[in-house]
């Protein structure tokens, strides 16, 4: 067995902007204290250097409420691209929010990546479009850039492609 001091990485991540979507999401509903489902309503759009649409039925966000407080996501969504295919998404992610920024959230008010200590997430892709069938291929992580709960609310995340 080696030692880990002075234990150094031996591989390195890097990251591509892919695009950034705004999904349009429906008033969350509790189905008890851990757990609350977040419907996407169709619409909002999906923005990058190769990839352009919008979201379309079905989608949802099936949100774990841990004993911790923290929120583990569960999200599936369907993406049509302007040129007419359909794209799968689907991601787990972390969401730890603070007890100002969960009240602030609840309250239906705007947040972004600086009001919520940690909110990431990994999607993964599938299509049968040759044209995106890239995605099927690759790994992905989102951050959050802006959020809100309520009549109005959405979710806008920036994707990054992990290399």
């Amino acid at each position: 067995m080696t030692s880990t001091d002075g234990l150094k990485p031996s591989t390195q991540i890097t990251t591509e902007y892919l695009m950034t979507y705004v999904a349009p999401l429906d008033p969350p509903m509790a189905i008890d204290d851990g757990m609350m489902i977040v419907n996407v309503r169709p619409g909002g759009w999906v923005k990058g250097p190769n990839i352009n649409g919008k979201f379309v039925s079905p989608g949802a966000d099936w949100l774990r409420i841990m004993p911790s407080g923290v929120f583990r996501l569960d999200v599936r969504g369907l993406i049509e691209t302007d040129d007419g295919a359909y794209i799968y998404i689907s991601y787990n992610g972390i969401i730890k929010n603070s007890e100002e920024s969960a009240a602030r959230l609840n309250n239906g008010d705007l947040l972004t990546d600086q009001d919520i200590p940690y909110f990431i997430a990994a999607p993964t892709f599938q299509t049968a479009s040759e044209k995106y069938a890239w995605l099927n291929d690759i790994q992905t992580v989102n951050k959050m850039t802006e959020i809100q709960f309520g009549p109005e609310g959405y979710v806008k995340y920036d994707v990054f492609l992990l290399r």
